[in-house]
């Protein structure tokens, strides 16, 4: 890893001419959704990029192993406390990404810059009025609404994506609330999350699959002939688990053998057991608690169905975001079950790769578990042509088409 304090060394062979500087405040190896999407990005296209990333845990040892330059601004929270250093983190991370951003430029002669969420954007306003580059900024939902509490700093979050060369965003449902919010001539395009299979220790062929479904259901004491419903995510109210387990009496009132398997920790977590208990399938209901993401292949291939049917979240300071999960899901060969609402629809699309219904209407979500669990052929029709549908990406350099045009 090459850090701000050795902007004077060598520049590493494999890049020659980078010319695009992606700066986030989240990167690998810190799991983070936005993390993981813009190490895909990069990943696209090593020979172009440097990174400027803040540091986090385990991040020498990672960035040694990457083919393009990877720069840290230091966490404050190392060196300020968790509650100080956190409370003056984002500050921080707005002046560091602003001078090391200058610094870098010095070095490498960039003429992009990738910046890669709406948060700190005045970093970017500023680099742009200083640096003779362009910039392109990526939004995935929250970052949008953070900026619009404030009528300053929304006046300048609108000045910066007027400014920008284009806008990224992550879903249609973002692109659609940003356009809804702000009215821009900025070109703005969707580009969705990828699945990297690297992410899962490289546990994707078959016969590994097959072990890890075998493992994972003996240890939950699961049949292997048994319907597993699986679920992926934060416990909190709107994500519906409640749901979920609601119908899981139903369906073995009508002879289906299931099972369904919560990944995830949170503030409902207490509830959801007490409600598993009060509809007497606690014994049916397997609440895993967190799993890394490296081991997430193993309950994926022990599902038949994933499930997420989450609610619109109508606190203001939230807006749901691209949900990877289901596209995880499909790329693993899963069905998915899924509210028809915001940014789900770009990851599930009816009858191709799962069922989108009206997560209020009981009848409807009963429908379409009792579809699932009684037709094999159709879980495994979906779950093939979900499969092709997550191996499907956008690449990154359509950005630059102008570019290539000239």
């Amino acid at each position: 890893m090459e850090h701000i304090s050795q902007l004077g060394t060598k520049i590493r062979d494999q890049t020659a001419s980078p010319d695009i500087l992606v700066i986030s405040r989240l990167f690998l190896p810190k799991e983070a959704v936005i993390g993981e999407y813009l190490y895909n990005r990069c990943l696209q296209d090593p020979e172009r990029v440097i990174v400027l990333a803040a540091g986090c845990s385990g991040d020498k040892v990672f960035d040694q192993a990457q083919h393009f330059p990877v720069y840290r601004w230091p966490n404050p929270r190392y060196w300020l406390g968790h509650f100080v250093g956190g409370f003056l983190k984002p500050l921080f991370n707005l002046v560091w990404s602003f001078v090391f951003a200058i610094r870098l430029y010095f070095r490498y002669h960039y003429r992009y810059i990738e910046w890669g969420h709406g948060y700190e954007f005045p970093a970017l306003l500023l680099l742009s009025y200083l640096l003779p580059v362009r910039f392109f900024i990526y939004l995935h939902g929250n970052d949008i609404v953070s900026a619009l509490g404030n009528p300053f700093l929304r006046s300048l979050f609108k000045l910066t994506l007027t400014r920008a060369e284009g806008i990224v965003c992550n879903s249609s449902h973002t692109r659609d609330y940003l356009r809804n919010t702000f009215r821009l001539q900025t070109p703005t395009h969707v580009i969705h999350p990828v699945v990297r299979p690297e992410k899962f220790d490289g546990e994707t062929n078959q016969k590994n699959l097959d072990e890890l479904r075998l493992r994972l259901r003996q240890t939950y004491n699961i049949p292997q002939t048994a319907v597993v419903i699986l679920s992926v995510g934060q416990l909190v109210k709107h994500k519906s688990f409640d749901r979920v387990i609601d119908n899981i009496p139903l369906l073995l009132t009508i002879g289906v053998d299931v099972h369904y398997i919560i990944c995830g920790e949170g503030p409902c977590e207490a509830e959801l057991k007490s409600l598993a208990h009060r509809l007497r399938v606690d014994k049916r209901v397997h609440f895993a608690g967190y799993i890394p993401p490296h081991e997430l292949s193993g309950y994926y291939a022990a599902c038949d169905i994933f499930a997420m049917l989450t609610l619109l979240d109508t606190k203001a300071s939230s807006l749901e975001g691209f949900g990877v999960v289901y596209l995880e899901a499909s790329y693993f060969g899963k069905p998915v079950i899924a509210s028809r609402l915001g940014s789900v629809i770009d990851a599930v699309r009816h009858e191709e790769n799962g069922l989108l219904v009206n997560p209020k209407s009981g009848y409807e979500v009963f429908q379409a578990f009792n579809r699932l669990c009684k037709d094999q052929q159709l879980r495994e029709q979906l779950g093939r042509q979900g499969k092709e549908l997550a191996k499907r990406k956008t690449l990154h350099r359509l950005l630059y088409k102008s570019e290539s045009a000239t």
